[in-house]
């Protein structure tokens, strides 16, 4: 579809697109190097705009967003393409499903409005865009935002950080939270098993905080590439110099894709490197893909349980006061977005639809 206003230039017939760190040249008749911005004579045609290939109700959990309206549903969206070549994708086929050439024959005729529609049947409070790389569908998860916004919904951004400022600038108008992925903390690794850079993602993070989007941090513990206590340390400090309270979630690999013969990340391997970053002094850190206590929250001042979780499913304590986003215990206020009002101040929506 040729979409209004699309995040490019075009000079001369040729579109220089400006969603993704690549910003990538397209000629006309070709595509960028997500497979799904193409050129029709000087014009951006969204391949997938409308048609999403992957569609859940999923917990807000699983996002993962642990301090964002907890225990609340997400209508999830993904596309086809991406901005990355991860050898260990675990939805590879969607996001490598173009340049593997593989069948593209899963296609949903989901216009933004039966989008929002869908969302408020299912009793969604918010709209994630994930599955794969959402910053190469702005115009279609933009033209859904808006509506979402005017009828009370939230949205919620996963992202691998590829996005640019031009992208960030134009999303934090109808985003409300962003969780976006680490892939590791060293040029080598996004190098080697992404095809990508580190820069890039660390400038997300900033952009995120910077435009008030509630922001959570993931970063995936490949065995053999990134599970040393020293990465995760030099994580936790930058992390620590943007927002010492900003959740991070570590997150444990599987084998998938092309990297099959790497073994899982144990529990026990992310409770040790978990306890590294608290060390440095981070406030909120959660393990996941794995079950332990490093799923639950605690109060950062006297170590009391706030919410326990048991995979997706979560248990408030009477030590969480969500409405005053404080520890009953102690007084400690918990950083987050608790509530819908809480949500609604984001983006001084006071005035949206109850």
């Amino acid at each position: 579809m040729i979409v209004d206003d699309p995040l490019v230039d075009v000079k001369k017939g040729i579109i220089n697109c400006k969603v993704c760190s690549r910003r990538c040249t397209i000629p006309d008749g070709g595509t960028g190097s997500c497979g799904i911005r193409k050129n029709v004579k000087g014009k951006l045609d969204l391949i997938v705009y409308g048609r999403p290939s992957a569609f859940g109700v999923d917990p807000i959990e699983k996002k993962p967003q642990f301090h964002f309206l907890p225990g609340t549903g997400a209508y999830s969206l993904g596309t086809y393409g991406c901005t990355f070549m991860c050898k260990f994708c675990c939805n590879w086929e969607l996001a490598q499903a173009i340049r593997d050439h593989l069948p593209m024959d899963t296609w949903m005729d989901l216009p933004p409005e039966k989008a929002v529609q869908g969302a408020k049947a299912y009793n969604c409070s918010s709209i994630a865009y994930t599955y794969n790389e959402p910053a190469i569908w702005y115009e279609y998860h933009r033209d859904i935002g808006r509506l979402a916004m005017k009828e009370g919904l939230f949205n919620i951004l996963v992202t691998d950080g590829y996005g640019t400022k031009e992208f960030w600038g134009k999303a934090s108008k109808y985003v409300h939270a962003a969780s976006v992925d680490f892939k590791g903390f060293t040029e080598k690794l996004y190098n080697q098993l992404c095809g990508a850079h580190l820069e890039p993602i660390m400038e997300s993070v900033k952009l995120s905080k910077k435009h008030k989007l509630w922001t959570e941090v993931t970063s995936l513990v490949i065995p053999g590439w990134n599970d040393n206590r020293e990465e995760v340390r030099n994580l936790a400090e930058w992390l620590k110099q943007i927002d010492s309270e900003m959740p991070l979630h570590l997150i444990a690999f599987h084998p998938s894709y092309k990297m099959l013969d790497t073994p899982s990340t144990t529990a026990s391997k992310l409770m040790e490197l978990r306890k590294v970053a608290l060390d440095v002094g981070l406030k909120y850190v959660y393990v996941g893909n794995v079950h332990s206590e490093g799923e639950n929250t605690y109060c950062p001042n006297c170590g009391k349980m706030l919410i326990e979780r048991k995979g997706y499913m979560i248990g408030v304590k009477e030590t969480f006061d969500m409405d005053r986003a404080k520890c009953t215990n102690c007084g400690q206020k918990i950083a987050g977005v608790w509530t819908r009002e809480q949500a609604m101040r984001l983006k001084g929506n006071n005035k949206l639809k109850k």
